[in-house]
């Protein structure tokens, strides 16, 4: 039984994000994710023009003549929200935090897979797994797995995407769309990423703040890590200060655009100060062209 103020919250955001999840996203999900499952239904005698990435190899070695799979789509698909809940989450210096933004948008994805007849599950992790809730359909899970991503109450701090990673990989033990949400503020992913994104279609949610990328000029300013609890003074009314803030911002976001580009894992970015509807559409779009 979820709480009255938690549904009210839940609610709300619902609202929020009804016309989305109906009117700009409800077809291009299923257009882009509908059917890019697949299964082998049969395996048949190969004839010319048959696709030959399609052989059964092994069929083939037995029997001594070229067989091919005959592929039947899978309709139903299973949508994983992985999501980054470290305390560098709870930081935002424009309108909420890092957290806020990215449990509204996994509401969107959630609403849009159930009302596309999808299983949806739960991954929550810090610097190892705290919660897993396994993939079902149905409205009254959805609304849980929404009430865990805002209301859980994280046991660690620091961030470990690999421990993620390597957990999704085994419980999900079929082929699954899984999103990411994380700020990506963490290193030694990217052989993870690689591995998970072979075995799933994996995309990587980006949530940032403008404070990340630089500061304004207020003088002395004490700075804390959110997860190591470092705190140091920085003199912002320095130029050369700030230059190299914002150059350190901008070399982390390029190698982490490198790692997402090695491993061919699309990404959707999102910021505190920005409306999340253009990039959800942009990344839609995207997916539309490459798949049609």
């Amino acid at each position: 039984m979820i709480p009255s103020e938690i549904m009210k919250q839940i609610r709300r955001i619902q609202i929020r994000t009804r016309r989305m999840v109906n009117e700009v996203l409800a077809g291009q999900y299923e257009s882009v994710f509908k059917g890019q499952g697949v299964e082998v239904r049969e395996v048949r005698e190969y004839v010319p023009g048959d696709d030959v990435r399609l052989i059964d190899w092994n069929v083939t070695a037995r029997t001594g003549d070229p067989h091919i799979k005959v592929l039947a789509e899978e309709r139903e698909l299973t949508v994983l929200l992985a999501v980054d809940a470290s305390a560098s989450g709870q930081f935002g210096s424009v309108n909420r935090f890092k957290t806020e933004l990215a449990a509204e948008l996994c509401a969107v994805l959630a609403f849009s897979a159930v009302q596309n007849n999808d299983k949806v599950g739960l991954i929550i992790f810090t610097d190892d797994v705290e919660l897993y809730v396994p993939p079902k359909k149905g409205r009254s899970h959805v609304l849980r797995v929404i009430r865990d991503v805002l209301y859980y109450t994280p046991k660690g701090r620091k961030t470990n995407i690999p421990s993620a990673l390597h957990f999704l990989n085994r419980v999900a033990k079929r082929r699954a769309v899984v999103f990411l949400v994380s700020d990506f503020i963490a290193e030694g992913y990217e052989s993870a990423l690689r591995l998970a994104n072979t075995r799933h279609d994996v995309v990587s949610v980006v949530v940032s703040d403008p404070r990340e990328e630089s500061l304004p000029p207020v003088g002395l300013v004490s700075a804390r890590d959110a997860e190591s609890g470092q705190e140091v003074l920085v003199n912002t009314a320095r130029k050369s200060v700030r230059a190299r803030y914002a150059e350190a911002a901008r070399k982390r976001a390029e190698e982490r655009d490198r790692v997402f580009q090695r491993t061919k894992v699309d990404a959707i970015r999102v910021r505190t100060d920005e409306p999340y509807v253009g990039e959800l559409y942009r990344f839609f779009r995207m997916r539309e062209r490459r798949y049609s």
